[in-house]
């Protein structure tokens, strides 16, 4: 039941991404530090979501905890 309920939100969510990524198709000015990139919002988007989704990973993770040796 419950892995049911995690794919359903998980496809609603990319539903919700899909359609908000396809009504951003013009481009913008992105400014990166010293540099103005022009790119379409639906890329930039994606890539701010690919960021997200590799940082929650990232901190998702639980640690590996080493053995404790009895000296």
């Amino acid at each position: 039941m419950k892995k049911n309920a995690r794919l359903i939100v998980a496809a609603i969510i990319a539903i919700l991404v899909i359609i908000i990524v396809m009504q951003n198709l013009d481009q913008a000015p992105t400014r990166i530090l010293f540099f103005t990139i022009t790119m379409p919002r639906a890329l930039l988007l994606f890539i701010t979501l690919v960021i997200g989704f590799v940082l929650g990973l990232l901190f998702a993770a639980k640690p590996k905890r080493a053995a404790k040796t009895n000296d």
